[in-house]
């Protein structure tokens, strides 16, 4: 994910355009640099990215310990983690490995599954 100089901005329009989306961003998790992202509701990117960072630093780090052990290869394709009020997604993007994308969804509004299937198209976005 060196010196990847991409236009992100489209990506994270469409992202931010989901219904119940609070915030987007595209990261890269080496570093825990945020590329490109919006927040409609005020909320703090950089400390989000951060955190997220960490969050898909470890699952990916578990990951591939997990199957170190048993010989099989496989991969995180999406990660929810759910609170009271809002749903954090979490996808490490294909398209561009050490990167991933998140979005911070409003749960008394948002439709996961539209959520989830934007994330998959953002990356695919990438790949054509």
């Amino acid at each position: 994910s060196k010196g990847i100089m991409v236009n992100f901005g489209q990506v994270v329009e469409e992202l931010v355009g989901v219904r119940g989306t609070l915030a987007c961003a595209i990261v890269d998790y080496e570093s825990g640099m945020l590329l490109d992202g919006r927040s409609v509701a005020g909320l703090d990117l950089d400390i989000l990215s951060a955190c997220n960072t960490e969050i898909i630093r470890a699952e990916i780090k578990s990951i591939a310990l997990l199957h170190e052990k048993d010989g099989q290869h496989d991969e995180i394709e999406d990660m929810l983690l759910t609170l009271g009020t809002r749903y954090y997604l979490l996808r490490p993007m294909k398209s561009y490995p050490g990167l991933f994308v998140f979005s911070i969804l409003d749960k008394s509004n948002a439709n996961l599954a539209l959520a989830r299937r934007a994330l998959k198209d953002a990356d695919r976005h990438f790949n054509a």
